[in-house]
C-alpha cells in the first residue's frame, strides 16, 4: 500500500510541460536536487513553485523520506514560530519547503537562521536543543532583494537560503505549456467529476493562448476545472473558457 500511495504522489505533484524554458529550469532542479545545498525558488504566485520543489525533493537523496510544506503565509503569527520549528522536527532526514518565506517576521527569521546554521532548533517550553538534519527549499514571490533592501528580510539568512536561486518564469513566457498543461487539467478534472474526457476545439486552444494568465498556472487549471463543468456538447468550444482578467486578453494578429 505504501508504494502505491507513493505513486500515487508523485502522480499528483507530476510535472506537467511542453516549453523549453521549463525543460531548462527543470534541468537546473535535477542538477542541484542530489546536494545537499538549500534552494530559493522564485517566481510569481501560481507559477507552480510548489510542485518544483516536491520534484527537487524526490531527486533528491532525501526521496525515501519526509517532504513537509510550511505556508509562512497562512498561519498566524503567534502560531508561526511552534507551527515552524515543529516542522523543522518533523520534516528531519527529509526535506522542509518553507512557502513564502518573505512573509515572516524578522524575529521570527532570527530563530530561523539559527536552526539552520546550527542543524538544532529550540523547542517551546524544552529544556535542551533538539538536533535536525533538514534540508530547506524556501519559495518567495517578492524580490528579496529588495526586502533585504528595506529591512523586511535579513541579509544573512537571504545568503543562508539562496545557495541555489532557480527562478520560474510566469506562464505568459511559457506559453508551450499552456496547451498541454490545459489538456492534463481537462483530463484531470473529467476524472474527478465523473464526466467523459472532452477534447478542446482549435478556437478554445487559440483563445487559452490569447491570454497572459496573470494568475499563471494556478489560474489556468481553475479555468480549465469550470471549463469541463459548463461545456456542453462533446467537445470543450471557446464560449466554456471563461476567463477572468479581460485586460489580459492579447488580440489575436
Amino acid at each position: 500500500i505504501g508504494a502505491v500511495l507513493a505513486a500515487a504522489t508523485r502522480e499528483n505533484h507530476a510535472l506537467i510541460y511542453g516549453d523549453k524554458k521549463t525543460e531548462a529550469v527543470l534541468k537546473l532542479a535535477k542538477q542541484v536536487a542530489p546536494s545537499e545545498a538549500n534552494i530559493l525558488l522564485t517566481g510569481q504566485s501560481g507559477t507552480g513553485k510548489e510542485v518544483f520543489s516536491r520534484f527537487i525533493h524526490d531527486n533528491s537523496k532525501r526521496a525515501n523520506k519526509k517532504f513537509v510544506a510550511v505556508n509562512c503565509a497562512a498561519i498566524p503569527e503567534t502560531l508561526l514560530e511552534s507551527e515552524l520549528f515543529g516542522k523543522f522536527e518533523e520534516a528531519s532526514g527529509g526535506t522542509l519547503l518553507l512557502d513564502e518565506i518573505s512573509e515572516t517576521d524578522v524575529k521570527i527569521q532570527a530563530k530561523l537562521l539559527r536552526a539552520i546554521q546550527e542543524k538544532e532548533i529550540d523547542r517551546i517550553g524544552g529544556k535542551a536543543p533538539i538536533k535536525v538534519d533538514t534540508r530547506i527549499i524556501a519559495t518567495s514571490n517578492r524580490n528579496l532583494d529588495e526586502c533585504v533592501k528595506n529591512g523586511t528580510f535579513r541579509q544573512d539568512l537571504y545568503y543562508r537560503l539562496n545557495v541555489v536561486n532557480i527562478n520560474i518564469p510566469p506562464l505568459k513566457d511559457r506559453p508551450d505549456d499552456i496547451i498541454v498543461l490545459a489538456k492534463h487539467f481537462a483530463k484531470k478534472y473529467s476524472e474527478l467529476n465523473d464526466i467523459p474526457l472532452k477534447e478542446m476545439t482549435p478556437a478554445a486552444e487559440q483563445k487559452l493562448l490569447n491570454y497572459l494568465w496573470p494568475g499563471n498556472v494556478r489560474e489556468l487549471e481553475n479555468t480549465v476545472h469550470r471549463a469541463v463543468l459548463l461545456s456542453s456538447g462533446d467537445k470543450i468550444d471557446e464560449d466554456a473558457i471563461l476567463l477572468d482578467d479581460i485586460d489580459a486578453v492579447i488580440n489575436p494578429v
